[in-house]
């Protein structure tokens, strides 16, 4: 099973860009495009929260009509750019998302990889939370199938990933969310967006990975007090390779025609 992850879109009204700059519907565009030209073609597409800047509907109009043009499957989670009932209203012809309650946490039972949805948003603050609440939903939804490989896939990270303006707002409950993890072992990987770069840690027993943003990156400054600057660093997705008898491999791809393919002889 080949499993895509796309995040961090932030997809603006039209006309509008990131920080003046960044035209970000282009940017996801592109990404769309390399993804369809896999060979093979991955299963299915994760979309890992901040799917658009605002939460505006014609933002989702806007992402809802570049992902469209995907072949494959496509299940979403907000992030804290996005707005619940927006985000909602947009995909409310995706059986998967539950129809009514708080969270828009849910499973996906159809592959060989079990899929655990997380909903981590807080509204109004760009950290995220997995309180009492979500940590037993979690872990109610894990105790259904203790010998199926899981994939968590959630926005935010749950761990400090050492650039000081994004560990001021963490994952509120990390400590809950991870004693949840260590009591179930066949969870392959916890899969993040949020940072804007690709990242991977060993955390609470299991294997945690963040993948780059398909617009702009955050720079890597571990420096205390670091400021938030964003970088044009090649965008790029991730593709999860589920292997029996291996586990899950993750591969990280820029976007972009930056290859000379040549056949060795």
């Amino acid at each position: 099973m080949l499993i895509a992850q796309i995040t961090d879109t932030h997809i603006k009204r039209a006309g509008e860009l990131i920080y003046r700059k960044v035209d970000t519907l282009p940017m996801l565009e592109n990404a769309v495009a390399q993804l369809n030209r896999l060979d093979p073609a991955p299963d299915i597409v994760l979309l890992t929260g901040d799917l658009v800047d605002s939460g505006d509907p014609g933002e989702y109009a806007r992402l809802r009509a570049a992902i469209a043009k995907l072949k494959q499957p496509v299940y979403a989670i907000p992030g804290n750019h996005d707005d619940r009932a927006a985000f909602r209203a947009a995909f409310a012809d995706r059986a998967y998302l539950p129809g009514s309650g708080e969270h828009l946490h849910y499973t996906v039972e159809d592959w060989p990889v079990r899929l655990v949805a997380l909903d981590t948003l807080i509204p109004g603050e760009v950290g995220g939370h997995m309180d009492q609440a979500r940590c037993q939903w979690l872990d109610a939804q894990l105790a259904k199938a203790p010998d199926r490989p899981t994939l968590v896939f959630m926005h935010h990270p749950p761990f400090e990933v050492g650039v000081d303006h994004l560990d001021k707002w963490p994952l509120k409950g990390a400590d809950d969310f991870g004693r949840v993890l260590a009591r179930h072992p066949q969870i392959e990987r916890v899969i993040c967006g949020h940072a804007h770069r690709a990242m991977a840690v060993r955390w609470c027993g299991a294997t945690v990975t963040v993948c780059p943003s398909t617009a702009h990156q955050f720079a890597l400054d571990f420096r205390p007090k670091s400021p938030p600057i964003f970088t044009l660093e090649p965008p790029g997705f991730q593709l999860h390779d589920w292997r029996p008898g291996v586990g899950l491999i993750t591969h990280t791809l820029a976007v972009g025609d930056f290859y000379a393919r040549v056949t060795r002889g």
